[in-house]
């Protein structure tokens, strides 16, 4: 059983690496190493990643709707005969919905099929560390980006399909979603506020399909009282290290970040592994 308290922390832990780009499954390994804790129930991690998600959609909502907007005055003009090119040139909530779909097919495929070969990396500390210095170097690089670049309208699609893919193999324990697909944005030019905008919507459509295939009916012997405090603690730390993080990219000092990875892959070698 998980009491609120427990709900509380685990929220926290959830909604601080979720979004920072510090690898929340490698946090979440290196923490059952050093404190003897289990992992939590299926059902409870998925309402945990529900707050997450919800954060995303709550800081983004405006984008959230001119995206929906957007596949509906695309699709009304298509239907009048409208050419596709022009469309996905001119408005921009289809261009994203459209980029989104691209980047989101290479996630899916690295997920189905090589799921089983990164699950079995979560069991040695030693690939943790390894793999956060890998982090901690990809970020560390990006000080060199200019604090220019192309906005979502000037983004090709193949660049959507190389972040899918940084997305995809940041599966691996260690390795942070957010950190390798900000940066592979970066790498290639694109506008540091629209890389971390479509870093975490692309993180949307892999957060549900994840949810829904580790979803089981009859997993919640959780109390009611746990799940709430879960989901309402992970959504709010969500949000707020969430706008902490798009602040920092505004500023250039998206960096910052390999330095707390360099020390935590460092002291997971030494002191863990």
């Amino acid at each position: 059983m998980i009491d609120t308290i427990e709900a509380a922390v685990l929220g926290a832990v959830q909604g601080l690496t979720e979004y920072l780009p510090v690898s929340s499954s490698g946090h979440l390994v290196i923490a059952q190493n050093l404190f003897g804790m289990k992992e939590p129930s299926l059902f409870f991690d998925i309402v945990l990643h529900m707050g997450t998600l919800a954060a995303v959609v709550w800081f983004y909502w405006k984008e959230v709707a001119e995206a929906l907007s957007g596949m509906v005055t695309g699709a009304k003009e298509l239907r009048a005969g409208a050419n596709w090119s022009d469309v996905n040139e001119r408005v921009a909530g289809f261009r994203l919905v459209f980029l989104i779909v691209v980047g989101t097919i290479p996630t899916g495929l690295i997920g189905v099929l090589f799921k089983d070969d990164f699950e079995s990396m979560f069991g040695s500390v030693r690939w943790v560390g390894v793999m956060l210095l890998v982090t901690a170097s990809i970020l560390f690089l990006t000080r060199y980006t200019s604090g220019g670049g192309r906005d979502i309208y000037r983004m090709k699609w193949w660049e959507a399909v190389i972040i899918g893919v940084a997305q995809g193999l940041a599966i691996t324990p260690g390795i942070s979603r957010s950190g390798s697909t900000i940066s592979a944005a970066l790498f290639m030019g694109i506008e540091r506020e629209t890389a971390a905008r479509f870093s975490f919507l692309l993180s949307v459509p892999s957060i549900v399909g994840a949810l829904i295939l580790k979803f089981e009916p009859g997993g919640g012997a959780v109390p009611a009282a746990s799940l709430l405090t879960g989901f309402a603690t992970s959504l709010f730390v969500g949000y707020l290290c969430l706008s902490l993080l798009v602040a920092l990219i505004r500023k250039g000092r998206f960096s910052w970040f390999s330095y707390y990875c360099f020390f935590a892959g460092a002291g997971a070698l030494l002191f863990l592994s």
